[in-house]
């Protein structure tokens, strides 16, 4: 069953920080405390910070979740913008096409409990990452 969502348009520094806030609020009220809420809210900053950087402007959307007895959070990251070449390449430590120390996507991945990916170029990229309580 899943619960409320909220959506948040990316496309300024000021909305990033509304979507990092709204993050930590939602997972608290799912149960999340503490460590947990850092991770989930970190995760988003990235998430959103990939937006800004490679797309200019895209959404995140914040779901509560619940699998059965467990209650988590779910995060999608949209955009419009050039997709990624190599998703594998991406995915390894240290690859960065825009600069960065390219720990990004990776990070996402080992901060949450479930990380999918989509992409193509020229049409954007799609993230869905979940954490449960």
């Amino acid at each position: 069953m899943n619960l409320p969502e909220l959506r948040i348009w990316v496309s300024t520094e000021a909305s990033l920080a509304r979507s990092i806030m709204a993050t930590r609020k939602m997972a608290q009220s799912v149960g999340m405390q503490g460590t947990q809420v850092a991770l989930v809210a970190t995760a988003v900053s990235e998430l959103a910070r990939n937006i800004l950087k490679y797309a200019d402007h895209g959404e995140i959307i914040l779901r509560q979740i619940t699998w059965g007895t467990k209650q988590g959070i779910e995060v999608v990251a949209w955009d419009h913008g050039p997709g990624i070449e190599s998703i594998e390449a991406a995915m390894q430590d240290h690859h960065s096409t825009g600069g960065t120390l390219g720990l990004g996507l990776p990070g996402v991945k080992r901060l949450m409990d479930e990380f999918a990916i989509q992409s193509n170029v020229g049409e954007g990229t799609r993230i869905t990452v979940r954490k449960w309580k």
